[in-house]
C-alpha cells in the first residue's frame, strides 16, 4: 500500500465530510460568488437545486469508499476517478462565474489530489 495514497485518501475524506457535513450552512471564503452557503453557491453557478444534494450525496459516497478503501483498495481507483471528476466540476464551475482563484484552490487542491491517489 502507497502511504502517501493512503493518507490522501484520508484527507480528501475528511475535507468532503468537514464541507459537506459540518459547513453545508456556513459561510467560508471559498464559497462561488457571493454566496453563504452551499444551496446558494449552487445557484450562483447557475444548478438547480436538486443538484446540490445529488453532488453532495456522490461526493459523500465517495468519500466513503476512498476510506473503504484502505481496506478493500479495488473500491480506490473507480472512487478517486468519481472525486476528480466531482472536483473538475468545481473547479470548472469557479471558473464559469469569474471568481479569482483563491475560491477554487481547495477543489483544484482536491483533484490534484484525487488525480494522485487514482493513479498510485
Amino acid at each position: 500500500m502507497n502511504i502517501i495514497a493512503a493518507a490522501l485518501q484520508v484527507v480528501i475524506a475528511l475535507c468532503i465530510f468537514n464541507v459537506w457535513l459540518l459547513r453545508f450552512n456556513k459561510a467560508t471564503g471559498y464559497r462561488g460568488g457571493e454566496a453563504t452557503n452551499l444551496r446558494e453557491e449552487f445557484a450562483v453557478y447557475g444548478l438547480p437545486a436538486w443538484s446540490v444534494y445529488l453532488i453532495g450525496g456522490l461526493k459523500l459516497t465517495l468519500a466513503v469508499l476512498l476510506l473503504v478503501g484502505l481496506w478493500l483498495p479495488q473500491v480506490v481507483a473507480p472512487a478517486a476517478i468519481g472525486m476528480a471528476l466531482l472536483m473538475a466540476g468545481a473547479v470548472s464551475m469557479h471558473v464559469r462565474v469569474g471568481d479569482p482563484p483563491k475560491r477554487a484552490a481547495p477543489a483544484a487542491a482536491m483533484l490534484a489530489m484525487s488525480i494522485f491517489v487514482a493513479l498510485a
